[in-house]
């Protein structure tokens, strides 16, 4: 079976709107998802979406996401990954005016034999354009997350300010991450930033807890919801938040 969703939404000028898509399965069954959205946000408009991807286990979605927005704009995403053997999400991003802000947030939480596959690409075409991203992925078992973020900055778009951060937690020894930040700046005045950190729990803070009483593992599982609920909590529904929050919770004490 396959399924292709398409989203449409407009924002007009001066517009507010937050858009919840939650891509969910009722049984195990195998299948195909391939949903696009297309976000258009008008001068002065201001769109919060969040994108939730928690598809069957045997499922596979390739997702493709695309914004433009005009002139002092703003748009922020959460976007949380969650279920699919294989998924894929292509983030592309186009400032086509001046002053455009943009703010990217998301996480990546899987295990046993998951793949999860994220691209991100924020085209600064004019100037005075704002970037503020951050992605975790929070990997155990025998799983693979990817990360492949690019922050272009085009030739006159000045006094732009990008931020990307990638920091990725691994649960066990087969688990791994691939993280690839990427600049390419073609503009003398700007302000542009990037990193990525890849690692395992702190053995300093695993200590500290268990010093206090805390057994190993709730303390193990008490770090990993910590690390992954400072993206949960930029969410702007409460209801959806707190959902969340305990399906994450629910997912950091499985075994690894």
């Amino acid at each position: 079976h396959a399924v292709y969703p398409r989203t449409l939404l407009i924002a007009g000028q001066g517009s507010r709107c937050v858009l919840v898509e939650d891509f969910v399965a009722l049984d195990g069954s195998t299948y195909l998802s391939a949903p696009v959205t297309e976000v258009s946000v008008a001068a002065n408009a201001a769109v919060s979406h969040v994108r939730i991807q928690r598809e069957a286990a045997q499922a596979f979605q390739i997702g493709q996401c695309s914004v433009r927005q005009a002139s002092s704009s703003r748009y922020e995403v959460v976007s949380v990954a969650l279920g699919a053997r294989i998924s894929r999400l292509d983030l592309n991003v186009v400032h086509e005016g001046l002053a455009c802000e943009t703010r990217i947030d998301g996480l990546t939480l899987i295990g046993q034999r998951q793949l999860a596959d994220t691209h991100s690409c924020v085209d600064h075409a004019h100037p005075q354009g704002k970037l503020r991203q951050v992605y975790k992925c929070v990997v155990g078992g025998g799983a693979h997350a990817v990360f492949n973020g690019t922050i272009l900055v085009r030739e006159g778009a000045q006094q732009t300010d990008a931020g990307q951060s990638c920091r990725g937690l691994l649960l066990s020894d087969r688990a791994r991450i691939d993280a690839k930040p990427q600049l390419e700046i073609f503009a003398d005045d700007v302000k542009c930033a990037h990193g990525a950190a890849i690692g395992q729990l702190d053995p300093e803070a695993m200590f500290y807890l268990q010093s206090r009483g805390m057994a190993a593992d709730r303390a193990r599982n008490l770090l990993t919801y910590a690390f992954a609920a400072e993206v949960i909590e930029r969410i702007p529904v409460p209801s959806l938040r707190a959902k969340l929050a305990r399906t994450v919770l629910e997912r950091t004490q499985e075994a690894p």
